[in-house]
């Protein structure tokens, strides 16, 4: 009787040989590149519209009432009746439910909330008259679903009512085909806001140069070309009527190596804070309610930048060892980093006679993700114990729903409740609300805190420690950095 033997014994060398090919050299790279992107344009043409767009699916009566407007179905339908200058929806057969696209949920929405009670909520929370809010999803571990949290955050945020604008910085450029974005180059990403800041940064510094007599600094081609770059003219609409991108493609990742050059040729610029003036220059924070940032899984200039410009920080992390050792460490060298930021902006500043600067965070919540209860119950318990407020306690459980929607290629919620059934639907939802209801409360919050300040009446002290922190946990994780006046940095 034969014994069958672990595949990895008696390997044959010239059988693998054999299998082994020729040498790859460097041009093979580009054969496989192009190969991919063959794969990439077959599989995103199959979601395309007649339009060669990707278009967003609508949204039943039952949807509608029971996740994007808190009104009653039956008075919904009284509203309906009433108004027949409204949307009225389509019904794909006679006397089936009636289907609205988002816009027309959005014009639904504004009816309910001109002609209704205020108490009814029907509009989202935004004090008018301050800036929108920027949310930053960082982990410098790959593979923890980051963009697909940072992707669901802001379709939660549309349907709910927000406009939003999504800034990819990672030039893997995962964000920007879940959303359809087709970036021709480098400037059409960040990176000419980016060169744009330090143009500027030259010009302020030539006009000093020139009032002491000396010669200005030129700029070159693609500095001057930067000048002409804004937020507007780079962000593009999607299949998301409420929903802009700034999108990424892999030559962004060249302005890992042209920030430093920058940098060393203007000692004074301050680079981290290129994307958040860019944003407070350009109006977006004004055009937009929420700004989502998806981050490189690297601590690099790109990631530095988006977490500078970040009102609030969300951290996610798989429910295992390893990523909550990573993640540990990952908030080690977020310290070290903006710390030591810190430390050489007061020196430079106590030389001048001026306050130093410090940053500072609305807040900063990890949030665990692909999370399987039945395997990882005890090490999710384990974290919370230790991380305190600081880990979200609502876990992203991984369901056939979410499967499905990752296997397509796109957003939880733009799967249609009629491929599983609706408590199918129902289910994968409602790991994705409770994490926006969570990170919707921080978005309340802040801007609550921030409409106080600007009345002048201080908001209640922080329960369990001073503000800014988070009980049980260290200051300097919770919340960033020591507080200090963000109107100095971004706004």
């Amino acid at each position: 009787m034969t014994r069958d033997l672990p595949p990895y014994l008696r390997i044959d060398p010239d059988q693998a040989l054999a299998e082994l090919g020729e040498p790859v050299g460097t041009r093979a790279f580009a054969a496989i590149a192009q190969a991919a992107a063959r794969g990439r344009d077959d599989l995103a043409a199959r979601g395309l519209g007649e339009g060669g767009g990707r278009r967003l699916r609508p949204f039943s009566t039952w949807e509608v009432t029971r996740y994007l407007i808190p009104v009653a179905p039956a008075h919904f339908h009284r509203v309906l009746r009433a108004n027949p200058d409204l949307p009225q929806g389509r019904a794909e057969t006679e006397g089936g439910a009636k289907w609205f696209t988002l816009e027309e949920v959005g014009r639904l929405r504004e009816h309910l909330a001109a002609e209704g009670s205020r108490a009814k909520g029907y509009r989202p929370y935004r004090p008018e008259g301050l800036p929108a809010k920027v949310v930053a999803v960082a982990n410098f571990k790959g593979g923890v679903g980051k963009t697909s949290t940072a992707a669901h955050l802001a379709m939660s945020a549309a349907l709910d009512g927000y406009r939003v604008l999504v800034v990819d910085l990672d030039s893997q450029g995962s964000m920007t085909s879940l959303l359809g974005g087709r970036p021709a180059d480098e400037w059409e990403t960040v990176f000419p806001l980016l060169a744009r800041h330090f143009a500027r940064h030259v010009q302020a510094e030539n006009r000093a140069r020139e009032a002491r007599g000396e010669d200005p600094q030129p700029l070159d081609d693609t500095l001057s070309e930067a000048l002409g770059a804004s937020v507007q003219g780079l962000a593009r609409p999607t299949h998301w009527p409420s929903i802009d991108l700034v999108g990424a493609q892999l030559n962004l990742y060249w302005a890992e190596f042209q920030v430093p050059v920058w940098r060393m040729a203007g000692r004074s610029w301050k680079l981290w804070d290129a994307l958040g003036e860019s944003l407070a220059a350009d109006g977006a924070l004004d055009a937009y309610d929420l700004v989502v940032l998806d981050t490189p899984p690297a601590l690099g200039y790109l990631t530095i930048n988006g977490l500078a410009a970040a009102d609030i920080l969300l951290v996610p992390l798989g429910a295992s060892f390893l990523e909550f050792d990573s993640t540990g460490r990952f908030f080690d060298m977020l310290e070290a980093t903006f710390a030591s930021i810190e430390a050489a902006e007061k020196v430079a500043a106590r030389a001048l006679g001026r306050p130093g600067m410090a940053f500072e965070w609305d807040a900063v919540r990890a949030v665990v993700t692909r999370y399987d209860a039945a395997q990882q119950g005890e090490m999710a318990a384990l974290m919370q114990a230790y991380l305190g407020p600081v880990l979200s306690p609502h876990r992203q459980e991984m369901t056939a729903l979410i499967g499905q929607a990752a296997e397509r290629v796109a957003g939880l919620y733009e799967a249609d409740y009629r491929d599983f059934n609706r408590e199918t639907y129902a289910r994968g939802r409602e790991t994705f609300d409770a994490t926006w209801a969570a990170v919707k409360r921080l978005l309340v919050g802040s801007w609550r805190r921030d409409e106080l300040a600007r009345e002048g009446r201080a908001p209640a002290a922080t329960p369990g420690g001073a503000p800014g922190t988070v009980p049980g946990v260290a200051p300097g994780v919770a919340a960033g950095a020591s507080a200090g006046p963000r109107g100095e940095r971004r706004r």
